[in-house]
């Protein structure tokens, strides 16, 4: 025989709750919030750790101008090609991907 009159701590917030069978979040929100945490933490690249679009190297196909964050050239007004990830230099401020700095 199960006693479900005891009181049991929520998994998520650590709030307290009446139990009622294998239950173990106070609320469906703490339930829902628990899944969200659970999907986030098993993703291959968690949100903190991707490549902002601010942060991707393009250059233009007709004038080989290099861009950082931007599609479009701004002289020949064609879609740029994406290079990859990559920065500033920090020497002369020109967008360098991290492939042409590996070499």
């Amino acid at each position: 025989m199960r006693y479900d009159t005891q009181m049991k701590i929520c998994v998520r917030c650590g709030g307290a709750f009446v139990a009622s069978g294998r239950r173990r979040y106070c609320s469906d929100a703490c339930k829902q919030a628990a899944w969200r945490d659970r999907q986030v933490s098993w993703s291959p690249t968690p949100a903190a750790a991707a490549v902002t679009p601010g942060a991707i190297v393009y250059e233009c196909p007709e004038c080989e101008q290099r861009y950082l964050g931007v599609r479009r050239c701004d002289d020949c007004g064609l879609f740029c090609r994406r290079i990859g990830a990559g920065g500033s230099c920090p020497h002369c401020d020109e967008p360098v991907a991290y492939a042409d700095l590996g070499g």
